[in-house]
């Protein structure tokens, strides 16, 4: 069989917004050879370029750690804030309310998020921010040379670090015990599922986390580590077949086993699609999605899909009564009160 190979010169496909892939892309990883947040960065930059988006519209957000360094290698074309060490939250709060036109994408780490930042991470969830909160874990600090952060698992020896005797943080049933709109976990050794739950993620209106495995190559790299690749691809449970339906996209024919597929709208009309894997879950119950998390615990499952989603809820900047323009476009004219406003609030007074 021969293969035909694009002609010398020839122009490189675009989207609807007459970008190519590589108007996605950012600078060289800087990352050791084979980090899953590698992986993650290029599933970015695909989830973004087949959506049509245009990187001037997209926010990313950071804070310290490995995974905080890899929006560098996403978007170059977008704005970035690299903030303090589990601040993130607070920056992209700001930035969001100001312009909430523009897209917002945050990647932390486990350290970032469930240690010194819980407390940002747990009321930027509950206030609903309209944005995607990426948390690349990998159960250490690897930019501090390995010790173990508070997702490692109980019982996790470390060569330098001796034995964890603490239970770990559970970033998605911290998200939902938190009011979470949006709940998922992936494996960054899976790209197409990760693809799929950023599209969904993107285009949900509200708050969307997404507790992305991301083994660490370097400092968690035993094969019976709960972070590594080989545990991650061998307990990997997905709940779902996952597919993101564009709302462009009105008319589809398909074979389709009657019950065998559940679909959720979005507040845009985009549609996430999940084809059940032998169980009858359904990501719209809040306490089922909880219990599923504890069973999977139990039965030492990597539990990987689209584990809770509520697309109704009002976000953020929904529940403000915002004008049109962007506030942190709005001049000293805008601001001002007029003249009679002012007496009347002066009369309302006295």
């Amino acid at each position: 069989m021969t293969q035909t190979l694009p002609m010398a010169g020839a122009a490189a496909p675009t989207n609807t917004a007459g970008l190519t892939r590589k108007d996605y892309q950012g600078s060289p990883s800087t990352l050791c050879q084979g980090c899953g947040h590698n992986s993650i960065a290029s599933q970015i930059v695909a989830a973004c370029y087949e959506m049509n988006l245009v990187p001037e519209k997209i926010l990313k957000f950071s804070g310290i750690g490995c995974s905080s360094k890899s929006p560098t290698y996403f978007l170059n074309r977008s704005f970035g804030f690299n903030g303090l060490h589990g601040r993130m939250p607070s920056v992209a709060t700001g930035a969001l309310f100001a312009d909430a036109s523009m897209h917002g994408i945050g990647v932390s780490g486990d350290g970032d998020t469930a240690s010194i930042g819980m407390g940002q991470f747990k009321h930027v969830v509950r206030r609903n921010v309209d944005m995607v909160y990426i948390v690349e874990n990998n159960g250490v600090y690897g930019l501090t040379k390995g010790q173990f952060s508070a997702t490692a698992e109980v019982g996790l020896e470390l060569k330098k670090q001796g034995t964890n005797q603490y239970m770990p943080i559970d970033i998605c049933m911290e998200s939902i015990a938190s009011n979470a709109t949006f709940v998922a976990r992936s494996f960054a050794g899976d790209p197409k599922q990760v693809k799929e739950l950023l599209k969904a993620a993107i285009a949900h209106n509200g708050i969307a986390v997404l507790d992305i495995i991301s083994p660490c190559v370097t400092f968690n790299n035993q094969d019976n580590a709960y972070h590594s690749y080989a545990w991650g691809k061998d307990h990997e449970a997905p709940l779902h077949e996952l597919s993101f339906i564009p709302a462009r996209d009105e008319i589809m024919i398909e074979d389709i086993e009657p019950g065998a597929e559940l679909e959720v709208e979005l507040h845009d009309g985009s549609v996430v699609k999940l084809k059940k894997l032998g169980n009858d879950y359904n990501p719209t119950h809040r306490w089922e999605a909880l219990k599923m998390l504890e069973e999977a615990q139990r039965e030492n499952q990597l539990v990987t899909g689209l584990i809770y989603v509520e697309p109704a809820k009002s976000s953020f900047t929904d529940t403000y009564n915002l004008v049109d323009m962007p506030l942190n476009r709005l001049t000293e004219a805008d601001l001002r009160p007029a003249h009679e406003t002012i007496k009347m609030v002066n009369e309302m007074m006295f």
